[in-house]
């Protein structure tokens, strides 16, 4: 199955699947060397740094670098340069950037006082990270609509392994501040980015300007959809500093479980990069049946890899939480299945989005994440054990986003879209959080 949909993307990908490998891994090193480094106050910080980076970053970041690639791709086929497309994109996201960063400043306070233990050197930390993420999916759509996957794959794994030299520098010095590894999610980015900026200088060039309709259509729903998909992934972490700011073990151990339980989510971003031009282009010819297996065969794909990243997490995940990541004994077998049966559902949700977009339903995407949403929020409320609330938060939530698609795609069966222009889809999904 995955061999059939590796051979629907364009040459390189695979480059960017083993870039995306990287980055997971580095991942995995960053919180584990910082949770040996760091007390359980300082690592709790850390881990809501993180969760709200990579909720808010690739929410609103991602659809910026999706659109520059699709409109890229569009005037490289006519043979016109991306310069107008790069300057449009990254307004938007220096806009994006802006608002985000006057929102941080302005709740400063507040969220040294709820999320950062009282360190206000977080905040700066956390306005940062959100800007090198900014450029870093600004300069990946550029890569990506011109085809660079070489490139765009080199980027990512320069990023993931800036990160792991980074912190094991941080640990072999004797570093135990969490702004200090906090700030390697400022340094490895850009400094990724700076070194992958050659063929994106290249080939700027300049051209007509692009008309903002081309680029705004379709991107405000795309940044929903996305946001609240990484809020239904992330939010746990934040809501248990919000519920119980006294309970820093449970948030620290939190994310070190979520980077355990979602491994099948880094092997999903390498397939959907695949999945998305073969469901739109079944959608596009009209057929049916295509597009119908393929779907059914991806959710069996995912549902395999979710049962078995889910059992061997509900089995094991104790014992490795704490060996790798040096949390505290907090969580137990029961948490970690409430988590892996998230995130089976999460995965469900994420190919059934994927189906939604290739029928041109932006719209119907946004409506399902967004009850999906208010479902996590009303889960939240019973007045149930911390860590149980926000478990079952994630589970509802994705489980609802879930069925709403479902019973989106059933009921209606919209006209083929016209064929899209050939738009490489990058691999980076919510793999690229924890």
């Amino acid at each position: 199955m995955i061999r059939r949909l590796l051979r629907l993307v364009p040459p390189g990908t695979v480059g960017v699947g083993i870039g995306l490998a990287v980055v997971g891994l580095a991942s995995y090193v960053h919180l584990a060397v910082a949770g040996h480094n760091l007390d359980a106050a300082d690592y709790s910080s850390l881990s809501v740094l993180w969760s709200v980076v990579f909720t808010l970053g690739i929410g609103v970041f991602f659809p910026v670098e999706q659109e520059v690639a699709r409109l890229v791709a569009a005037r490289h086929t006519r043979g016109l340069p991306p310069g107008p497309v790069l300057a449009r994109g990254a307004a938007v996201a220096a806009a994006v950037l802006g608002l985000l960063l006057v929102l941080t400043i302005g709740g400063a306070d507040l969220l040294t006082d709820r999320l950062f233990d009282g360190d206000p050197a977080m905040v700066p930390a956390l306005g940062g990270a959100l800007a090198a993420l900014a450029v870093a999916h600004t300069s990946r759509g550029v890569l990506s609509g011109l085809r660079r996957f070489g490139w765009y794959g080199t980027q990512l794994g320069l990023d993931g392994g800036l990160r792991i030299g980074l912190v094991a520098i941080l640990a072999g010095t004797g570093v135990d501040s969490p702004v200090a590894y906090a700030l390697v999610l400022v340094a490895a980015p850009l400094a990724a980015v700076a070194l992958t900026v050659a063929p994106v200088a290249r080939t700027i060039g300049r051209g007509p300007a692009v008309p903002w309709p081309p680029l705004l259509r379709g991107l405000a729903l795309l940044t929903v959809s996305s946001l609240l998909a990484q809020v239904v992934v992330n939010v746990g972490v934040i809501n248990i500093r919000l519920l119980d700011p006294t309970d820093v073990a449970t948030a620290g151990a939190l994310l070190s479980a979520l980077v355990l339980v979602r491994i099948p989510l880094f092997v999903f971003g390498s397939m959907q990069a695949a999945l998305l031009p073969g469901l739109s282009t079944a959608a596009a010819t009209g057929d049916e049946p295509a597009f119908r297996a393929l779907l059914r065969r991806s959710l069996a794909v995912v549902t395999a890899l979710g049962a078995l990243g889910g059992i061997l997490a509900a089995l094991l995940g104790p014992t490795l939480v704490r060996a790798l990541f040096d949390t505290p004994d907090v969580l137990g077998h029961s948490d970690f299945a409430w988590l892996s049966a998230a995130t089976l559902a999460y995965l469900w949700a994420m190919v059934l989005g994927q189906a939604l977009l290739a029928r041109d339903r932006h719209h119907a995407q946004a409506l399902a994440w967004t009850i999906g949403v208010a479902a996590l929020a009303v889960a939240t409320l019973p007045p149930l054990p911390v860590a149980l609330r926000v478990e079952l938060g994630y589970t509802v939530g994705s489980v609802v986003a879930a069925v709403v698609m479902v019973t989106l795609l059933r009921r209606h069966r919209a006209a083929p879209p016209a064929p899209p222009v050939a738009t490489p889809m990058p691999a980076t999904t919510s793999g690229d959080t924890p």
